[in-house]
């Protein structure tokens, strides 16, 4: 019985923690809910999971990764960014949050993408505008990961209830 609370305990955690990390890159967000599949067949067993639900997890977790980087790169391109912002914006996103811990989120992509922009010669207008863009592709790759985490999620509560 303990166990089991355990258990249950620890794979929402990992669901918690992996919903948290699509907000705050520093945390593993995907790994946290594709480990909680593993923590929770430990203490239940794996015999509700079979080949389909792994492969569709698997895909889910891939679709996740690239959609995570195009998604932040569509941003910064559709606001007529460079090759450096997507970059910059990108490194941004992961120093910022330990420079500014309240808002580096957000600011660090922003001024990654405009130094990008500056670097390549661009003017301040199409640098800040590349600024905005990575910012519009951060909440965008936010609500993507949030929603494939949510099916992660939901795939796995109607897989260990229904089969």
């Amino acid at each position: 019985m303990w166990l089991d609370v355990i258990g249950w305990i620890l794979v929402i955690a990992l669901f918690v923690t992996g919903l948290a990390g699509a907000i705050v890159p520093v945390l593993p967000g995907v790994v946290a809910v594709y480990a909680a599949f593993f923590v929770y067949g430990g203490f239940f067993g794996f015999q509700h999971f079979g080949w389909v639900f792994w492969s569709l997890q698997s895909l889910i977790v891939v679709v996740l990764l690239v959609a995570d980087y195009l998604v932040g790169a569509w941003g910064v391109k559709r606001f007529g960014g460079s090759k450096a912002s997507v970059w910059l914006s990108t490194i941004g996103a992961i120093i910022g949050p330990f420079v500014i811990p309240a808002f580096g989120l957000v600011i660090g992509p922003f001024v990654g993408a405009v130094i990008g922009e500056l670097l390549t010669g661009a003017g301040i207008k199409q640098s800040l505008k590349a600024g905005v863009g990575s910012v519009v592709g951060l909440f965008s790759s936010m609500a993507v990961k949030i929603i494939l985490q949510i099916v992660m999620i939901v795939v796995f509560f109607i897989w260990i209830f229904s089969f």
